[in-house]
């Protein structure tokens, strides 16, 4: 699939996360906390992914390779919890724009980090000076979006 096919799947995912934020946040009023309210998120996305990966599925994995696997494979579930029980306590806080707005520098700063050392099998790509200036552009951004 090309770039450019690809683009409007990326798009729609972001906007994906500001909309899940301000469902989540409803969510923890019903519900009572954000601890809650994300693992009902969390286990509807569950369910939703179990049916679809049996849809699209031939066969059932073997689970030597899955058990197998490096402990801090398993981790991605633990920072997903984070990232959306964070997003359910900011966003009432700081609005939509700067919670994603601080999420995304987060990401990037991150993402800089893991492409410049090669962490967790991506490969290298150092951290030029355009990198990281693109990157003190959107801390820039955030701090407008947050003030104004």
């Amino acid at each position: 699939m090309g770039w450019l096919l690809l683009l409007p799947v990326a798009l729609a995912a972001g906007m994906a996360a500001p909309t899940q934020f301000a469902i989540n946040t409803q969510l923890r009023q019903v519900v009572g906390g954000p601890v809650l309210a994300a693992a009902l998120s969390f286990l509807v996305g569950t369910v939703v992914l179990f049916a679809t990966t049996a849809l699209v599925r031939r066969s059932v994995p073997e689970l030597g390779p899955i058990a197998s696997a490096p402990w801090w494979m398993w981790t991605g579930g633990l920072l997903g919890a984070f990232f959306v029980c964070a997003s359910i306590v900011l966003t009432p806080r700081l609005g939509a724009a700067t919670t994603v707005g601080l999420f995304l520098t987060g990401q990037v700063i991150g993402s800089i980090a893991i492409d410049h050392f090669g962490l967790l099998g991506v490969p290298v790509q150092p951290a030029s000076l355009t990198r990281i200036g693109g990157a003190v552009l959107i801390v820039i951004g955030v701090a407008i979006v947050q003030r104004f």
